[in-house]
């Protein structure tokens, strides 16, 4: 049995959706993070697969800058969190929305 594209595009449409519905449901900050990974690593899931069946490199250099790029913005984001949580002791959106003192 061979996977063809569809179930490879299935998963990563199903990916990603999971990952949009709990970021439109979640109010918890570092969950929010966790949703947004999820959905890039949908669309990373997605371009691998269309290199796969077209047989070229690109989809998978492609794939490679973005997870480079992704850590950065985690390593970024989470200091960020970790400073508004020192400072406002929550991590909630609704509680970080104003953001003047």
């Amino acid at each position: 049995m061979t996977l063809g594209i569809h179930e490879f595009l299935m998963v990563s449409g199903l990916l990603f959706a999971i990952g949009f519905v709990g970021l439109l449901i979640r109010r918890n900050a570092l969950i929010l993070f966790m949703c947004l990974e999820l959905m890039l690593n949908a669309v990373n899931l997605a371009l691998v697969a269309f290199s796969r069946f077209t047989e070229t490199m690109g989809g998978n250099l492609f794939v490679f800058f973005i997870i480079t790029v992704a850590a950065a913005e985690v390593a970024v984001g989470l200091a960020i969190l970790v400073a508004l949580f020192r400072k406002r002791r929550s991590v909630y959106v609704q509680e970080l929305g104003a953001l003047k003192n």
